[in-house]
């Protein structure tokens, strides 16, 4: 790989093979040299998850001049961590891409997605990093529409950078809403999932549980919001920090003591 082209780390958490992470990669290859470490298989909901009680084995997929793919048996935090630590021959990614997600990281949702663990390992690591999410699930979904984002996002930060401490957290409305009408800076939608697990009798006795539910937005005329803005037909841009802070109850806590 060239020193002078600038080096793109991917990773996902739908697994290497997933359409999403393919059109990630062919997209970043027109932007610099491109490094994929990605999840075995798909590790959706693991968030910031990593493995501890067995050493991970990467799998070197696929190596050229511009394309280097490790197949790795852990978390997608796993993944950015192992890729960023021993994986890049010394180098410091200049843009880290995670996703496209089949579905949205929006709300709360975020909190448990790998797709957005992945981003919160780069940001720890100090990379410029954009996580991506599409509207849509399975493996046949029109991920095409996504690109023009891509490139917009990736050509964007590649020029002006991101600022510190802050990597960006990219929804895309699915294709049955038409064209995606433009952009929007957006928080995530305060919420919570409802319903969330179904009860079933097993064949050979007991019960078993199925994780189901809905997502209750609190506010949905919240014109601030991610889902606000994505049921209409935007994209959502959310800047996501590590900070869980709530700085303006410091004084209050501090009074509590």
């Amino acid at each position: 790989m060239n020193d002078k082209r600038p080096l793109i780390l991917i990773t996902n958490d739908d697994g290497y093979d997933a359409p999403g992470i393919e059109l990630l990669t062919r997209v970043a290859l027109d932007y610099g040299d491109v490094v994929v470490a990605a999840p075995a298989t798909a590790q959706s909901g693991k968030a910031s998850a990593i493995t501890l009680d067995r050493p991970l084995r990467p799998k070197l997929a696929e190596k050229s001049e511009r394309l280097t793919r490790w197949i790795i048996d852990g978390t997608p935090a796993d993944c950015a961590k192992l890729a960023l630590s021993q994986l890049l021959d010394g180098r410091d990614p200049d843009l880290m891409l995670t996703g496209i997600n089949h579905g949205y990281n929006t709300g709360i949702s975020s909190l448990y997605s790998g797709t957005v663990g992945a981003a919160f390992e780069g940001l720890i690591h100090g990379s410029r990093t954009v996580a991506f999410s599409y509207g849509e699930f399975g493996r046949d979904i029109p991920i095409e529409v996504c690109e023009p984002v891509v490139r917009h996002i990736v050509e964007r930060v590649l020029l002006h950078g991101l600022p510190e401490g802050v990597f960006l957290n990219i929804n895309v409305p699915p294709a049955s809403k038409g064209p995606f009408k433009g952009y929007k800076a957006t928080k995530s939608a305060p919420g919570r999932w409802r319903e969330e697990f179904q009860s079933r009798e097993h064949p050979f006795g007991g019960k078993y549980y199925w994780m189901t539910g809905f997502y209750d937005v609190y506010d949905p005329d919240d014109d601030t919001t991610d889902l606000y803005w994505l049921d209409r037909g935007w994209v959502s841009v959310t800047p996501c920090h590590i900070d869980q802070t709530d700085h303006a109850s410091m004084a209050r806590v501090t009074e509590m003591l």
